[in-house]
């Protein structure tokens, strides 16, 4: 294969990548989402992920994963380095974070403060630009 051919190839590939991506959208029935049209989807991702899926605090908002529709009724989320997880709030998209009051750290999972060991607070902030 000459090298015109492989960039051209590594060109389609990367597009096709790129085309699967897809988010989906509505309200979290732990392990599922429910579409604004009465959709189940089954939700999968990283532990993390899955993490903040569960959340029940996360439950009762506006939910937002981007990832790959990986079957009709199935999602896999991107892995939680990748900032895949939003709420919609006042028509604002916030990306999912969490925040301890008392040591003033940011985390993307929810749980145990790292340093003082209470719990961290869902605090949803405007995406990194």
């Amino acid at each position: 294969m000459g090298r015109r051919s492989f960039l051209g190839f590594c060109f389609c590939a990367a597009l096709a990548r790129a085309a699967a991506k897809a988010a989906v959208r509505g309200r979290l029935k732990p392990p599922a989402l429910i579409t604004r049209e009465g959709k189940r989807i089954i939700l999968e991702g990283d532990e993390d992920t899955l993490k903040v899926v569960n959340d029940l605090r996360v439950a009762k908002e506006d939910f937002e994963a981007t990832g790959e529709l990986v079957a009709n009724d199935r999602f896999r989320i991107d892995p939680i380095y990748k900032r895949a997880l939003f709420v919609w709030r006042n028509g604002k998209r916030l990306a999912i974070t969490y925040w301890c009051d008392t040591c003033g750290i940011r985390t993307y999972v929810p749980g145990k403060c790292v340093c003082c060991q209470q719990e961290t607070q869902l605090d949803p902030r405007e995406p990194e630009a």
